[in-house]
Parts: C-alpha cells; sequence; structure tokens
C-alpha cells in the first residue's frame, strides 16, 4: 500500500499577496507625481516652494518730500452785509396812505419811499406858528413899555424897581419869542418827514409798512441798503486776535460762498471793535471786499495768519488716490517701491501738504497712474527738489 501523498502549501495566496503590494506602490508613485506637479504650477513652474516671484521694476521720475517753514492760518466765517444800510423811519405819529416801492427796488438819494398822512403834523406846525405870533406880540408891548419907564427913570417919575420890573417883563418877552420860534422850527420839520425820503442812492432791502399801517416814531418803515460796497462781517475769537495782532488796516484773503470758484479777493479790515463781547469772548471785525458783486446775507470766509510752522510738502503728482485713501511710493533705501497711506492738508499750486505718513527727505516716485507692487525695483532719473 503506497503512503500517502505529502500536502504542500497553496502557492496562489502568495502570488496574490505579491501583485496587490506592487498595485500598492504604483498608485504612490502616481500620487506623488501628480502633487509634485501641482507644487511645481503652485510654485510658478521655475521656482522653489515658498519662494515669491520677483515684480516687474517700475521706471518713474523722483522727487523729494520737503520739510518748509509755512504760515501758520486759520479760517474765520462770517457773513456779508452792505458798505451802507439805513432803516428808514420817520418822528410823524399818522396812518401810511402810499407805499410807492417794493422790495429790490433801485431808488435815487431822495425818492419818495413812504407817504404819511400829513395832517396832523400840519395841524402842530400850525399851533407852533400861532403861539410864536402870540409870543411876538407880548415881545413888542414889553419892548414900548421898557423904553417908556427908561425915559421916565431919566425924569425922576419913574422909581428904580419899576425899571427893573420892565426890563424884567421885556426879556421874558424877548425869550418867549425864541422859543415859539424853534417850536416852529421843530413842528415844520416833523412835518416835512410825512414824506420819507431815500438817504442815499441803493436799493430796497426790505419794507415793513403797508398803507393803512400807523407810523410811529422810531418805528422802522423801510430799509435801504447801497449797491457798492460790501463788508465781511467776522467774529475773532480774542486768542485770535492777540496772536494775529489783527487791527484795523490788516489784509486778508476773502473767499465769497456766492461765487464758487472764483479767486480769493483782497479784503482790508475797516472797522474793529474796541473790546470783546463778554459773552460770546470774541470781537467783530468788519472787512471792506469792495470788488465783490455779491447779495447781502451771503457767507463768506478769511484767512488769517498767525504765525509760523513747519511742514512736510510733496508734489501734487506723486499723490495717487486709491480705494478712498491717499497713498504715495516711497523708494527705500535698497531702491524698492513701498506705498504708504498719507493724511494731506492744504494745497498750495503743485505742491500739497502731508500731515501724516512722511516725515521729509524721503524720495517718491511721481507721475504714476497706480502703485506698483511692493518691493518693486525703483528704475528712472535722479531725484529733485519740489518745486517752488
Amino acid at each position: 500500500m503506497s503512503a500517502p501523498d505529502t500536502l504542500l502549501p497553496d502557492p496562489t495566496p502568495q502570488k496574490s499577496t505579491e501583485a496587490r503590494m506592487t498595485s500598492r506602490k504604483t498608485v504612490s508613485l502616481v500620487t506623488l507625481t501628480v502633487a509634485g506637479a501641482l507644487a511645481l504650477t503652485a510654485c510658478g513652474g521655475g521656482h522653489k516652494a515658498g519662494e515669491l516671484p520677483t515684480p516687474d521694476p517700475v521706471s518713474a521720475s523722483l522727487a523729494k518730500a520737503e520739510s518748509r517753514e509755512l504760515p501758520q492760518r486759520i479760517e474765520l466765517s462770517g457773513t456779508v452785509e452792505a458798505g451802507k444800510s439805513a432803516m428808514v423811519s420817520s418822528r410823524v405819529m399818522a396812518s401810511v396812505v402810499a407805499v410807492p416801492v417794493k422790495e429790490g427796488d433801485l431808488v435815487a438819494q431822495g425818492q419818495l419811499l413812504v407817504e404819511i398822512d400829513p395832517a396832523t403834523a400840519q395841524g402842530q406846525e400850525s399851533q407852533a406858528r400861532g403861539a410864536l405870533a402870540q409870543a411876538k406880540a407880548g415881545f413888542a408891548l414889553a419892548e414900548r413899555n421898557y423904553q417908556r419907564f427908561q425915559a421916565l427913570q431919566k425924569s425922576g417919575s419913574a422909581s428904580e424897581l419899576e425899571l427893573d420890573m420892565a426890563r424884567m417883563q421885556y426879556e421874558q418877552a424877548k425869550g418867549a419869542v425864541e422859543q415859539a420860534t424853534g417850536a416852529v422850527g421843530a413842528a415844520s420839520s416833523v412835518a416835512k418827514e410825512s414824506r420819507v425820503v431815500a438817504p442815499f442812492a441803493g436799493r430796497v432791502a426790505k419794507k415793513m409798512v403797508e398803507p393803512g399801517d400807523l407810523a410811529a416814531p422810531g418805528r422802522p418803515l423801510v430799509m435801504i441798503e447801497s449797491t457798492a460796497g460790501r463788508r465781511l462781517v467776522l467774529s475773532v475769537p480774542e486768542s485770535i486776535v492777540a496772536a494775529s495782532k489783527l487791527a484795523v488796516g490788516t489784509t486778508l484773503l476773502v473767499t465769497l460762498d456766492a461765487t464758487p470758484g472764483a479767486k480769493p479777493l483782497p479784503g482790508r479790515v475797516v472797522e474793529m471793535s474796541p473790546g470783546a463781547d463778554p459773552a460770546s469772548h470774541s470781537f467783530t471785525a468788519k472787512v471792506d471786499v469792495g470788488g465783490a458783486l455779491v447779495p447781502t446775507g451771503v457767507s463768506g470766509r478769511a484767512v488769517l495768519e498767525t504765525g509760523r510752522r513747519t511742514a512736510v510738502v510733496v508734489p501734487a503728482s506723486s499723490v495717487l488716490a486709491q480705494g478712498g485713501m491717499s497713498l504715495v511710493v516711497v523708494k527705500d533705501e535698497q531702491g524698492k517701491a513701498r506705498t504708504r497711506a498719507v493724511t494731506l492738508g492744504s494745497r498750495d499750486g503743485d505742491v500739497v501738504e502731508v500731515l501724516s505718513g512722511l516725515k521729509g527727505g524721503e524720495e517718491l516716485l511721481v507721475g504714476l497712474s497706480a502703485a506698483p507692487a511692493d518691493g518693486a525695483e525703483v528704475r528712472g532719473p535722479a531725484s529733485g527738489e519740489v518745486k517752488k
């Protein structure tokens, strides 16, 4: 009987395991190859991992930010008024008969503005003239009586006392005549004010009465303003007056809001209050701007110099406006472009003041349309001074 065959291990499972290991190696190699390709693509192909591409160089002209001594200025606001204005009234108390003008009318000096019922004023004038006639009659009698007693006293027929009494009556009658004469003149001048006329040539700014209204002494009837001559009325704090030495004759530059875009006008202080208002602690200054053809009541501003200060200025062409910010591009010590945000102040011609962001002496790129990439190499002509 033959011996049973010896059982040998099946080689199939081992081959299957080797095949699976070979397949896994192939997949891992493909994965590494794809990952490497993606990494090269992300790095720009020719750059190593973690290395940024070099920005393109920028070409521009250069200028330096300068520190300058500039005047310290303050802007004061005010209101324009006419060179001459008058609130016309009358001393007559009577009804208004007619107002032949309206607001905005041009009037000549002496032109009728308001007519008031003259009956009352004429009656008062007649009373004054009657009193004058009585005073003159009394004076004539006292004068003849005094002359008579002078003659009697010389002949011894009248005493010194009688002569003195006659002299007193004479002087009293003479004073009564003078008093009555003055009353007639006053009544006559009041009667003339029944016709209210323009005190000077100008324009009717406001009409405060209509026919039928009651005119009374001191009540404004019409407001007249001169057509020529304008003044800007400023309220100046007391500290500014002391620092600027503001006084009559000081020249200021005036800008009127009614003429936007116009050049500032030269103005001269023609009036100034001698003291400050105790409530607002400010002085009132009136600046003559006679060449301004603007209506009254409009607002204006005057620039007042109060001293000197140090400021940084740059060419206006070096400032870029992007995203609501003001930017400048600075060339650093390595010749690279660096963008900085700045705060701008006033502009004077081709230069603008920088309040923050620069300290002076920096080299700036001018004439750019947009900010270059940070760190870009700067190529261009030699730097120049800011034009004065």
